[in-house]
């Protein structure tokens, strides 16, 4: 069974720094762009970064860049995302999701995915 498991999420003040991890199973994810996609409470789910099934192509969304780093280790079938310098508006459920080979924008387009990781940044 294909599965995305999130994880490393939690409650940081201000500043600090979480770093999310992406873990698949029933399948490898060397064929896959994987995208981290975040919603807060009575707002649409919104694309914060992703990264293409080589590593070659990356992308951020404009919130979060400077910020946020995504990698992946195909050893380990886990994708990672390093989120420093936290914001109160960073709060919001994170997920991730699969798609063949590229990003793209459209949340719509990726296929699997995990059940999401509450991130909390308040003071």
């Amino acid at each position: 069974q294909l599965q995305l498991v999130e994880s490393g999420g939690g409650s940081v003040q201000p500043g600090g720094s979480l770093r999310l991890s992406c873990a698949a199973s029933g399948f490898a994810l060397d064929y896959y762009a994987i995208g981290w996609f975040r919603q807060a409470p009575g707002k649409e789910r919104e694309g914060v970064s992703c990264i293409s099934s080589s590593g070659g192509d990356t992308n951020y969304a404009d919130s979060v860049k400077g910020r946020f780093t995504i990698s992946r280790d195909n050893a380990k079938n886990t994708v990672y995302l390093q989120m420093n310098s936290l914001k109160p508006e960073d709060t919001a459920i994170y997920y991730c999701a699969s798609r063949f080979r590229l990003c793209v924008t459209a949340i719509d387009e990726y296929d699997h995915w995990g059940q999401g990781t509450q991130v909390t940044v308040s003071s």
